[in-house]
């Protein structure tokens, strides 16, 4: 049985995401999908808020659950026996973001990160884009799932 873990901020979580999420679920016997805690990042919606967008998207994935945890990402993984870190890829500049993460992980606990390359057509979507977008008062319904596009607005306002 293998078991990957898929962290990420997810405020919010996009379409770009949920296709990473199908994605490992069908390359892993189980895949949990940690919403993690950045301290360098000041999220828009709450830790249970993130889970609960995650949960009602991925609910018809039998072998996925959504958790979060706010420690260091290599304890959990421990934790848990996970076997692989998941990560998807936009373009090149994830990935001189994500390859000295990815180092230092298998370093200190000796869990490799698994990179999927993103779906092009979703490649251009961001979180912090989508959040800006709804700043302005624009549509962003093509970018996240409708439960989110609403509580976007609704914090917009």
């Amino acid at each position: 049985m293998t078991l990957a873990v898929c962290p990420g901020s997810f405020d919010p979580v996009t379409f770009g995401h949920l296709d990473v999420f199908a994605r490992a679920a069908s390359l892993f016997d189980e895949v949990v999908i940690l919403v993690a805690h950045n301290s360098s990042k000041n999220p828009l919606f709450s830790p249970r808020q993130r889970v609960e967008f995650i949960r009602e998207e991925v609910r018809h994935m039998a072998n996925v659950r959504v958790e979060d945890f706010g420690g260091l990402l290599v304890d959990f993984c421990r934790d848990i026996r996970a076997d692989a870190i998941v990560k998807g890829l936009r373009s090149a500049v994830d990935l001189d973001a994500e390859y000295p993460m990815a180092l230092m992980n298998r370093e200190i606990s000796g869990i490799e990160t698994v990179f999927l390359v993103g779906d092009p057509a979703k490649g251009h979507i961001a979180s912090s884009l989508v959040k800006d977008v709804a700043r302005h008062k624009g549509d962003v319904r093509s970018f996240v799932p409708a439960r989110v596009a609403r509580a976007l607005e609704e914090e917009m306002q």
